[in-house]
């Protein structure tokens, strides 16, 4: 398939050309969310992220499995070895079964991705339901002599690895450095090494959730599902694997091993990683009393917010960022950006509405590809969002009579805004994201059209009674030479 994407490979690090595995068929993981918690502007990020690649993958013609898993055991308190599992934890705290956990989570998660307009993957697999799957890949490793059982445990010989292999290539760790500090650990642990990780868990006897495998009654290690059902669903070998910069040690690390071990082969070909939101210039956490959920956002109801932020205003604020640079909220830039996405969207919607002429002469030309070479210059999404702003400047031309466009050059105009702001950057407008879209605009429109009735009447006070009205229920209402505009 012919195009020009070019896409930051983490484990390369450059950029390359996006070359598939399978010419039309593109491969893709992404390491979804642990339900186990509230999600937060941190975990926004890569969902909103993956799901522009999603989506321009898709525009370019490729045929996209879209793999993003649902994290539901394993996911020790410290995520590493020991501790409890999470959503266990909860499950006893509440008393309620863990299953009931992960629903209630995941049903919040999944409510808060629609808000976000972000699309469903093709598949969502839970680790709970492939622990088979799991079990067979931590056989496939001990076969190959990388893995040790420990007391029922079975562990990962990072050391042993690492002679064969390089243990750290991704993230760019030095592992004869961590492998020198933990020598004198021996026989103090399960672990030969500490820098070893658990592929299999033998559970302790108050452990909820637990299976039966050849080494004991336990429960497979975090990193361990992602080899599994990555593998299962894409193939041992697949285009993209995603997530955010801070799964890139241990997790994404210790899978690249798993699989280089388990199947004598790299599974991944392209690692895309996006950066982390900070606030205020630290990273979020409940410790730092910065920590904001989704609803909170949505609400606003936290300290740190000034006032509410809706779906739409906190994806754009996401995407005036490269998925790369560090984003640091503060709500003096959400207010920017709920501006800025208002200003976006009433010019498309102007832009449905202009009439054309019989000639162009106003500057329009060039769109389409100016924002096609910034999302190939590895998704470039602020690049194209600043295109964007600068057609508008010659659509206001024309609303405002002071230019004309033709009906050639207005439909084009027309096709890449719809193309680029609901297609590919996934923007709707407030309206359209609140239901029932066409019959409440139509209501609206039906009000203004009367209050234009009534003003052409004369009849002052009914029309100056619908403005007053809608403006005091949250609209601004704007009159125009050809009627009206109006939004929330």
């Amino acid at each position: 398939m012919e195009h020009n994407l070019y896409i930051y490979n983490t484990l390369s690090r450059k950029k390359e050309l996006f070359e598939p595995l399978h010419e039309n068929k593109v491969g893709m993981y992404v390491c979804g969310p642990t339900v186990y918690g509230d999600g937060h502007l941190g975990h926004a990020r890569p969902a909103i992220t993956f799901d522009i690649v999603f989506r321009y993958l898709t525009y370019l013609g490729y045929k996209v499995r879209y793999v993003r898993n649902i994290t539901d055991v394993g996911h020790l308190e410290n995520d590493a070895d020991s501790g409890e599992d999470k959503i266990a934890k909860k499950a006893r705290l509440d008393h309620v079964e863990p299953m009931e956990v992960v629903q209630y989570y995941l049903n919040r998660y999944h409510k808060a991705m629609e808000a976000l307009n972000v699309l469903p993957p093709s598949i969502e697999p839970h680790a709970s339901g492939h622990i088979m799957e799991q079990i067979e890949f931590v056989q496939k490793i001990l076969d190959a002599g990388f893995a040790y059982e420990s007391e029922g445990s079975v562990y990962f010989d990072v050391e042993k690895y690492n002679k064969s292999y390089n243990y750290g290539k991704l993230s760019g760790r030095n592992v004869e450095d961590m492998l020198e500090t933990t020598r004198d650990l021996d026989g103090q642990s399960e672990k030969r090494r500490s820098v070893d990780f658990a592929l299999w868990k033998k559970a302790s006897p108050e452990h909820i959730m637990r299976w039966k495998a050849p080494w004991s009654e336990g429960f497979p290690g975090w990193h361990l599902e992602c080899s599994a059902m990555g593998t299962k669903y894409l193939g041992e070998e697949f285009d993209i694997h995603g997530g955010g910069m801070d799964l890139m040690f241990p997790h994404h690390e210790c899978e690249i091993a798993q699989n280089k071990a388990g199947l004598g082969k790299d599974s991944v070909k392209y690692w895309m990683h996006n950066n982390m939101i900070t606030i205020n210039g630290q990273k979020m956490g409940k410790s730092l009393g910065n920590f904001i959920t989704l609803d909170e956002f949505f609400t606003g109801n936290h300290a740190l917010l000034t006032q509410p932020f809706s779906p739409m205003t906190v994806r754009f604020f996401i995407l005036q960022a490269h998925y790369r640079s560090t984003i640091d909220f503060s709500s003096t830039a959400l207010e920017g950006s709920e501006k800025g996405l208002s200003r976006l969207m009433e010019g498309y919607a102007r832009l449905q509405k202009l009439t054309a002429f019989a000639t162009t002469s106003v500057e329009i030309t060039g769109l389409r590809a100016k924002c096609d070479e910034a999302m190939n210059d590895d998704l470039n999404t602020p690049i194209v969002i600043s295109h964007l702003f600068d057609c508008l400047k010659a659509v206001n031309l024309v609303h405002d009579g002071k230019k004309t466009i033709s009906e050639l050059d207005l439909s084009e105009l027309q096709s890449v805004y719809k193309l680029y702001i609901e297609d590919i950057l996934g923007l709707k407008s407030e309206t359209e994201m609140s239901g029932g879209n066409e019959a409440y605009k139509k209501a609206i429109d039906l009000l203004l059209n009367m209050r234009l009735e009534a003003k052409q009447n004369k009849d002052w006070a009914t029309s100056d009674k619908i403005r007053n009205e809608l403006t005091a229920l949250g609209f601004e209402i704007k009159d125009t030479k050809d009627g009206f505009e109006w939004k929330i």
